[in-house]
């Protein structure tokens, strides 16, 4: 905790969309910040890559569509290019054939179901997405098919999912066109990089906060070498990274126990780089939809002449598959894509991965989830923080949790909510 101190009106603790787009907010009214950031990029869940044939790759975050307006307004004010992923042909179920096109509509018959369910209702309490799913009159093939779609989303074990949880957040997802429609030739991480080129010095890298101390008039920050005094705390982490900062004295009761019930999801992504696109050739849109395990999904990601597959393992595939070290992993996406694919799937330029489980500086991917069946009330505990400490990210957005647009929305929504406090001549 030594080093010099800085003082500001406002300390930002986290340079991922959160948190950038708090800084831009708070920049454009003229107001007094430093961001601090524990890595030593920007992006945080959004981070690019080259592979081993020297391409930039998104390993983090990636796609977006549409229905995504501040990511969409972003992504064209920064003159990006929109790649519109490969969509056409037919869709592939795993590991037993069948028609993916008649299963994802009884798939999705099922969670439009659970979309319509009041997450207040008396018989929701206690129950879990898993115990929710096995009442259904559903097939056994849709069920199965609805519960790994569950996983790789959230990146959690369904029967960990509190039933009312899923519900509360799908109902803030709603985009009508697909959530895989596009993704960025630039990359999804380097309109984080631009978003932080205009911030300047104000951002400040490899500064990971460590412990909160309040202030007569504020905070003090301690971070890697540093400290910094503020009037105003905003702390744009995902909650599990929020409830490892240690403050003095401690928070309230309420809100330090809502901050103790989320749970990071668990990812391993793979890009699967190829010659050619040879799915494309037999009508097969790349698309391939595993029942078994659950939580594993894989997809085209080729744009421009570099042909690709990205293969997504959420929930407890991917701890599995962590603990298998490199090469394993590698062998086991050869496997369950030669058996879909054929031979030729057996003989990639490249794979490369990214295990997101038990990240350092995030705690896992795409987002934490509330698996405490009885904490109802801790969101909205941890999103009204307490006095000069306030809290956002992606998980407390009113619209896309769990998603970049979710991040963008949290943040200049909390960066706003701090305007409305009356600014001193001097925060201290």
């Amino acid at each position: 905790m030594s080093g010099p101190t800085a003082r500001t009106d406002i300390v930002i603790v986290g340079a991922g969309f959160t948190g950038l787009a708090a800084a831009h907010v708070l920049k454009e009214a003229g107001r007094d910040f430093l961001l601090l950031e524990a890595r030593d990029r920007v992006g945080g869940r959004v981070e690019a890559g080259s592979n081993g044939l020297g391409e930039e790759v998104d390993l983090g975050g990636q796609f977006i569509c549409d229905d995504m307006p501040e990511i969409m307004a972003l992504s064209k004010q920064y003159g990006k290019t929109l790649v519109r992923a490969h969509t056409a042909g037919r869709g592939l179920v795993q590991p037993e054939p069948q028609d993916a096109a008649d299963l994802y509509l009884r798939v999705v018959a099922i969670r439009d179901r659970l979309d319509e369910i009041d997450p207040e209702a008396p018989s929701v309490a206690g129950s879990s997405v898993a115990a929710w799913t096995a009442l259904q009159p559903d097939e056994p093939d849709a069920k199965a098919g609805f519960l790994s779609m569950i996983e790789g989303l959230w990146c959690q074990a369904p029967e960990d999912i509190p039933l009312w949880y899923l519900v509360g957040n799908d109902r803030r997802i709603t985009n009508e066109v697909p959530e895989l429609q596009y993704f960025l030739r630039e990359t999804i991480h380097s309109l984080a990089v631009d978003l932080a080129k205009p911030l300047g010095d104000l951002v400040r890298l490899a500064r990971p906060a460590s412990h909160v101390e309040h202030a007569a008039d504020g905070v003090v920050v301690h971070a890697e070498g540093m400290s910094v005094e503020a009037r105003i705390l905003l702390v744009a982490v995902p909650p599990v990274m929020a409830s490892r900062i240690s403050f003095d004295p401690a928070l309230p009761g309420p809100l330090a126990r809502a901050l103790d019930v989320w749970r990071s999801g668990s990812v391993v992504k793979a890009f699967v780089r190829y010659a050619s696109p040879f799915w494309r050739e037999w009508d097969l849109s790349g698309s391939i939809f595993f029942m078994e395990p659950q939580g594993l999904y894989v997809c085209d990601a080729g744009k421009d002449s570099h042909v690709a597959l990205v293969v997504f393992a959420g929930g407890r595939i991917a701890r599995r598959w962590a603990a298998l070290g490199t090469e394993g992993v590698k062998s086991e996406i050869i496997s369950r894509l030669t058996a879909a694919l054929g031979p030729q799937a057996g003989a990639p330029l490249d794979i490369t991965m990214r295990d997101w489980s038990d990240d350092p500086w995030s705690g896992g991917a795409y987002s934490d989830i509330i698996t405490d069946i009885d904490a109802t009330t801790a969101e909205t505990v941890v999103r009204n923080g307490t006095g000069s400490i306030r809290f956002a990210s992606s998980e407390l957005s009113p619209s896309f949790p769990g998603y970049i647009e979710g991040a963008l929305v949290s943040g200049r929504q909390a960066a706003a909510d701090i305007l409305e406090i009356p600014a001193g001549s001097e925060p201290f």
